[in-house]
């Protein structure tokens, strides 16, 4: 069977079309099953490799979204509608801007920062959301783990301002947002804000600091001042204390790099706190400035991890 299917991608990725389109109309109705089945797909997908990816994607976006049409109205061009504004299940409200939704779906349909996973949250988990953009992840949080207390951490002030703007779409959501990086200190640090924008657009100097960015990373010279920002900055130790955690559930990071000055930096006796980790890693030009050191380090400070293509996820 499975030889056949190799041998027929391009029918199996039609049929697979056909299989989302026909199982969207039932999906109010079999809510119980999508679950199950993304499992099942999962399984599928490991022995005939990613032509599933697709299927896969759509019952996350059928599972995590309620006016889950909306996105498939904005795929086919029927809708021109920016910002969109999306709901959960249990009516979490996620404003989009069309400029984020490659952001979107990486996280409700790709599953990114869930995926490798391997211990449960507790229900009122305590979430730390590091790079927080404009709170994609707090708010998933927020959907899956019923009475999270989560503290969303952002030094852009565009992403921020839309970061408040989520928060307080979900007015009975315990998020905490704080305009900050964190990083190996407490004090200022400098940002280098990406020049380009989406689809390689060159995005002016004096328009820079107006746009959403994916992209800052710590730099500790000014190459380009135009292009720089400075930014208030926390310790990972710092953060912890100043809000009185003394378990973090689950601690997600996306710092274009700074995740290895955080975390190099941050004692063991703070690392104890911290029960599960799923970050984005972007490698670095020094042996431990890469995945695999990081992932050796974080093992010599107690922890179990796990390796999905650029994501590592821990748990202790």
């Amino acid at each position: 069977m499975f030889t056949f299917l190799e041998n027929h991608g391009i029918w199996i990725n039609r049929l697979i079309v056909e299989v989302v389109s026909l199982f969207a109309a039932y999906k109010l109705k079999k809510r119980e099953f999508i679950i199950p089945l993304i499992k099942a797909a999962e399984i599928l997908k490991e022995r005939v490799g990613g032509r599933l990816h697709k299927m896969i994607r759509y019952l996350r976006l059928f599972s995590n979204i309620s006016n889950w049409w909306l996105y498939l109205a904005v795929k086919m061009g029927i809708t021109a509608k920016d910002p969109l504004l999306f709901k959960t299940a249990n009516q979490i409200r996620i404003e989009v801007h069309r400029r984020l939704l490659h952001e979107f779906k990486e996280i409700f349909m790709e599953n990114c920062y869930a995926l490798g996973l391997t211990s449960g949250v507790p229900n009122f988990p305590t979430v730390i959301d590091i790079g927080a953009n404009v709170g994609f992840f707090s708010l998933f949080a927020a959907s899956h783990f019923p009475g999270a207390r989560i503290f969303a951490y952002e030094p852009v002030a565009k992403n921020f301002h839309q970061l408040i703007r989520n928060r307080d779409l979900n007015p009975n959501v315990a998020m905490t947002c704080v305009q900050k990086a964190v990083y190996a200190y407490s004090g200022k640090l400098k940002l280098e804000l990406d020049p380009y924008g989406f689809a390689g657009e060159t995005i002016l100097d004096s328009d820079i600091c107006e746009r959403f960015t994916t992209s800052a990373r710590v730099i500790n010279d000014t190459t380009n001042p135009s292009t720089t920002i400075q930014v208030p900055c926390i310790s990972l130790p710092d953060l912890l204390d100043v809000h009185g955690i003394s378990i973090c559930h689950l601690l997600k990071i996306d710092c274009e790099g700074a995740e290895y000055d955080i975390l190099y930096n941050c004692p063991k006796v703070y690392l104890d706190r911290v029960e599960q980790i799923a970050m984005e890693v972007h490698r670095g030009p020094t042996p431990d400035r890469t995945i695999e050191g990081l992932s050796q380090f974080l093992t010599s400070c107690g922890f179990h991890t796990r390796r999905i293509d650029h994501m590592l996820y821990t748990r202790h």
